[in-house]
Protein backbone atom coordinates (compact mmCIF):
# COMPACT_ATOMS: atom_id res chain seq x y z
CA UNK A 1 0.00 0.00 0.00
CA UNK A 2 1.51 3.29 -1.06
CA UNK A 3 1.92 6.26 1.24
CA UNK A 4 -0.64 8.25 -0.78
CA UNK A 5 -3.29 5.54 -0.37
CA UNK A 6 -2.62 5.25 3.37
CA UNK A 7 -2.94 9.02 3.71
CA UNK A 8 -6.22 8.99 1.77
CA UNK A 9 -7.67 6.19 3.92
CA UNK A 10 -6.61 7.95 7.12
CA UNK A 11 -8.19 11.23 6.04
CA UNK A 12 -11.37 9.42 4.96
CA UNK A 13 -11.62 7.65 8.32
CA UNK A 14 -11.12 10.95 10.15
CA UNK A 15 -13.80 12.64 8.03
CA UNK A 16 -16.25 9.80 8.70
CA UNK A 17 -15.56 9.93 12.45
CA UNK A 18 -16.07 13.71 12.53
CA UNK A 19 -19.34 13.33 10.63
CA UNK A 20 -20.60 10.67 13.05
CA UNK A 21 -19.68 12.79 16.08
CA UNK A 22 -21.39 15.86 14.61
CA UNK A 23 -24.67 14.03 13.96
CA UNK A 24 -24.59 12.29 17.35
CA UNK A 25 -24.22 15.70 19.01
CA UNK A 26 -27.08 17.05 16.87
CA UNK A 27 -29.37 14.18 17.90
CA UNK A 28 -28.42 14.68 21.56
CA UNK A 29 -29.35 18.36 21.23
CA UNK A 30 -32.77 17.39 19.90
CA UNK A 31 -33.33 14.85 22.68
CA UNK A 32 -32.28 17.29 25.41
CA UNK A 33 -34.42 20.13 24.04
CA UNK A 34 -37.60 18.09 23.62
CA UNK A 35 -37.16 16.40 27.00
CA UNK A 36 -36.82 19.79 28.69
CA UNK A 37 -39.78 21.12 26.70
CA UNK A 38 -41.90 18.22 27.96
CA UNK A 39 -40.86 18.97 31.53
CA UNK A 40 -41.66 22.69 31.46
CA UNK A 41 -44.93 22.51 29.49
CA UNK A 42 -47.10 21.77 32.58
CA UNK A 43 -46.15 25.25 33.82
CA UNK A 44 -44.92 24.45 37.32
CA UNK A 45 -41.47 25.31 38.66
CA UNK A 46 -39.07 22.37 38.70
CA UNK A 47 -36.91 21.31 41.62
CA UNK A 48 -33.86 21.48 39.38
CA UNK A 49 -34.56 25.16 38.72
CA UNK A 50 -34.97 25.93 42.43
CA UNK A 51 -31.69 24.19 43.27
CA UNK A 52 -29.89 26.09 40.50
CA UNK A 53 -31.13 29.44 41.85
CA UNK A 54 -30.15 28.44 45.39
CA UNK A 55 -26.62 27.51 44.32
CA UNK A 56 -26.19 30.71 42.29
CA UNK A 57 -27.34 32.77 45.29
CA UNK A 58 -24.86 30.96 47.57
CA UNK A 59 -21.89 32.27 45.53
CA UNK A 60 -23.30 35.76 45.03
CA UNK A 61 -20.87 38.66 45.50
CA UNK A 62 -20.59 42.25 44.27
CA UNK A 63 -17.50 41.47 42.20
CA UNK A 64 -19.04 38.37 40.59
CA UNK A 65 -22.26 40.23 39.83
CA UNK A 66 -20.43 43.00 37.98
CA UNK A 67 -18.29 40.45 36.12
CA UNK A 68 -21.34 38.46 35.06
CA UNK A 69 -23.17 41.58 33.88
CA UNK A 70 -20.24 42.20 31.53
CA UNK A 71 -20.14 38.58 30.36
CA UNK A 72 -23.87 38.40 29.63
CA UNK A 73 -23.52 41.47 27.37
CA UNK A 74 -21.37 39.33 25.04
CA UNK A 75 -24.54 37.49 23.98
CA UNK A 76 -26.79 40.55 23.71
CA UNK A 77 -28.32 41.31 20.35
CA UNK A 78 -26.45 44.61 20.11
CA UNK A 79 -23.05 42.97 20.63
CA UNK A 80 -23.79 39.94 18.43
CA UNK A 81 -25.05 42.21 15.62
CA UNK A 82 -21.87 44.31 15.68
CA UNK A 83 -19.60 41.27 15.93
CA UNK A 84 -21.45 39.54 13.08
CA UNK A 85 -21.14 42.59 10.82
CA UNK A 86 -17.38 42.79 11.47
CA UNK A 87 -17.03 39.06 10.76
CA UNK A 88 -18.98 39.41 7.51
CA UNK A 89 -16.77 42.33 6.43
CA UNK A 90 -13.63 40.31 7.26
CA UNK A 91 -14.67 37.36 5.10
CA UNK A 92 -15.91 39.60 2.28
CA UNK A 93 -13.02 42.03 1.96
CA UNK A 94 -10.01 40.42 3.72
CA UNK A 95 -10.31 36.66 3.30
CA UNK A 96 -12.64 36.99 0.27
CA UNK A 97 -14.58 33.87 1.25
CA UNK A 98 -18.18 34.58 0.25
CA UNK A 99 -19.59 31.37 1.72
CA UNK A 100 -18.19 32.11 5.18
CA UNK A 101 -19.61 35.62 4.90
CA UNK A 102 -23.01 34.04 4.11
CA UNK A 103 -22.91 31.58 6.99
CA UNK A 104 -22.55 34.34 9.59
CA UNK A 105 -25.84 36.21 8.92
CA UNK A 106 -27.79 33.01 8.19
CA UNK A 107 -26.80 31.49 11.53
CA UNK A 108 -27.08 34.71 13.55
CA UNK A 109 -30.42 35.88 12.13
CA UNK A 110 -31.77 32.33 12.02
CA UNK A 111 -30.91 31.79 15.68
CA UNK A 112 -32.65 34.99 16.78
CA UNK A 113 -35.75 34.25 14.66
CA UNK A 114 -35.98 30.63 15.83
CA UNK A 115 -35.61 31.73 19.46
CA UNK A 116 -38.47 34.22 19.15
CA UNK A 117 -40.67 31.56 17.55
CA UNK A 118 -39.92 29.03 20.30
CA UNK A 119 -40.59 31.59 23.03
CA UNK A 120 -43.96 32.35 21.47
CA UNK A 121 -44.85 28.65 21.19
CA UNK A 122 -43.93 27.74 24.78
CA UNK A 123 -45.05 31.04 26.34
CA UNK A 124 -43.20 30.48 29.64
CA UNK A 125 -43.05 33.56 31.90
CA UNK A 126 -39.74 34.61 33.42
CA UNK A 127 -38.88 33.69 37.02
CA UNK A 128 -40.85 35.57 39.65
CA UNK A 129 -37.85 36.16 41.95
CA UNK A 130 -36.24 39.64 41.78
CA UNK A 131 -34.05 40.10 38.69
CA UNK A 132 -30.55 41.54 39.06
CA UNK A 133 -30.76 43.23 35.62
CA UNK A 134 -33.61 44.55 33.51
CA UNK A 135 -35.30 41.87 31.43
CA UNK A 136 -38.38 41.52 29.29
CA UNK A 137 -40.15 38.99 27.13
CA UNK A 138 -40.71 35.28 27.63
CA UNK A 139 -38.37 32.78 29.19
CA UNK A 140 -38.12 29.44 27.33
CA UNK A 141 -35.65 28.92 25.77
CA UNK A 142 -33.08 31.49 26.92
CA UNK A 143 -32.23 33.85 24.05
CA UNK A 144 -28.77 34.64 25.42
CA UNK A 145 -27.93 30.94 25.79
CA UNK A 146 -29.25 30.05 22.34
CA UNK A 147 -27.64 32.96 20.52
CA UNK A 148 -24.28 32.45 22.27
CA UNK A 149 -24.31 28.70 21.46
CA UNK A 150 -25.04 29.38 17.78
CA UNK A 151 -22.77 32.41 17.23
CA UNK A 152 -19.79 31.26 19.28
CA UNK A 153 -20.43 27.71 18.05
CA UNK A 154 -19.96 29.10 14.54
CA UNK A 155 -16.69 30.70 15.68
CA UNK A 156 -15.58 27.30 17.00
CA UNK A 157 -16.33 25.82 13.57
CA UNK A 158 -14.35 28.58 11.83
CA UNK A 159 -11.41 28.20 14.23
CA UNK A 160 -11.37 24.42 13.82
CA UNK A 161 -11.27 24.69 10.03
CA UNK A 162 -8.92 27.66 9.62
CA UNK A 163 -6.40 27.81 12.50
CA UNK A 164 -3.46 25.55 11.65
CA UNK A 165 -1.52 25.77 14.91
CA UNK A 166 -2.99 23.05 17.13
CA UNK A 167 -2.14 24.76 20.43
CA UNK A 168 -3.79 28.02 19.33
CA UNK A 169 -6.72 26.18 17.74
CA UNK A 170 -7.62 24.12 20.81
CA UNK A 171 -6.96 27.01 23.18
CA UNK A 172 -9.46 29.16 21.25
CA UNK A 173 -11.98 26.32 21.08
CA UNK A 174 -11.64 25.78 24.84
CA UNK A 175 -12.04 29.50 25.56
CA UNK A 176 -15.14 29.83 23.35
CA UNK A 177 -16.70 26.71 24.89
CA UNK A 178 -16.19 28.05 28.41
CA UNK A 179 -17.58 31.44 27.32
CA UNK A 180 -20.77 29.78 26.02
CA UNK A 181 -21.26 27.94 29.32
CA UNK A 182 -20.49 31.03 31.40
CA UNK A 183 -22.99 33.12 29.44
CA UNK A 184 -25.60 30.45 30.09
CA UNK A 185 -24.82 30.42 33.82
CA UNK A 186 -25.02 34.22 33.93
CA UNK A 187 -28.73 34.11 33.06
CA UNK A 188 -29.49 31.92 36.08
CA UNK A 189 -27.20 33.97 38.36
CA UNK A 190 -29.00 37.18 37.35
CA UNK A 191 -32.41 35.52 38.00
CA UNK A 192 -33.71 36.29 34.50
CA UNK A 193 -33.98 32.66 33.36
CA UNK A 194 -34.58 29.23 34.82
CA UNK A 195 -31.76 26.71 34.44
CA UNK A 196 -34.04 24.66 32.18
CA UNK A 197 -34.40 27.71 29.91
CA UNK A 198 -30.63 27.92 29.65
CA UNK A 199 -30.07 24.23 28.94
CA UNK A 200 -32.80 24.28 26.29
CA UNK A 201 -31.26 27.40 24.73
CA UNK A 202 -27.81 25.80 24.60
CA UNK A 203 -29.22 22.64 23.01
CA UNK A 204 -31.29 24.58 20.46
CA UNK A 205 -28.43 26.93 19.58
CA UNK A 206 -25.89 24.16 19.11
CA UNK A 207 -28.37 22.06 17.15
CA UNK A 208 -29.18 25.03 14.91
CA UNK A 209 -25.54 25.84 14.09
CA UNK A 210 -24.82 22.19 13.22
CA UNK A 211 -27.87 21.96 10.95
CA UNK A 212 -27.29 25.36 9.30
CA UNK A 213 -23.60 24.69 8.59
CA UNK A 214 -24.35 21.30 7.07
CA UNK A 215 -27.15 22.68 4.87
CA UNK A 216 -25.03 25.61 3.70
CA UNK A 217 -22.15 23.27 2.85
CA UNK A 218 -24.50 21.16 0.71
CA UNK A 219 -25.75 24.31 -1.07
CA UNK A 220 -22.15 25.49 -1.54
CA UNK A 221 -21.08 22.21 -3.15
CA UNK A 222 -24.15 22.15 -5.39
CA UNK A 223 -23.63 25.75 -6.53
CA UNK A 224 -19.98 25.09 -7.34
CA UNK A 225 -20.94 22.11 -9.51
CA UNK A 226 -23.63 24.18 -11.22
CA UNK A 227 -21.67 27.40 -11.70
CA UNK A 228 -18.28 25.83 -12.43
CA UNK A 229 -18.86 23.03 -14.97
CA UNK A 230 -16.01 20.65 -15.73
CA UNK A 231 -13.72 21.77 -18.55
CA UNK A 232 -12.77 18.98 -20.99
CA UNK A 233 -9.74 19.55 -23.24
CA UNK A 234 -10.02 23.28 -22.76
CA UNK A 235 -13.69 23.41 -23.80
CA UNK A 236 -16.89 23.52 -21.82
CA UNK A 237 -19.12 20.46 -22.23
CA UNK A 238 -22.06 20.97 -24.56
CA UNK A 239 -25.45 20.93 -22.82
Amino acid sequence: MTKRIRKFLASSALFTLELVVIWVVFLLCLVVFFWLAKEVLPGHELGFDRRAFAWADSINSTFLTELIKGVTFLASRHFITGAALMLIAYFLFVKKHKWYSLKVPVIAVGSISLNLLLKYLFNRPRPLIPHLVDSYGLSFPSGHAMISASFYGLLIYLVYNNVKNEVVRWSLIGFLSVLIMFIGFSRVYLHVHYATDVLAGLAAGLGWVILAVRLLRVIEKYSKRTLNPVVVDGELPVA
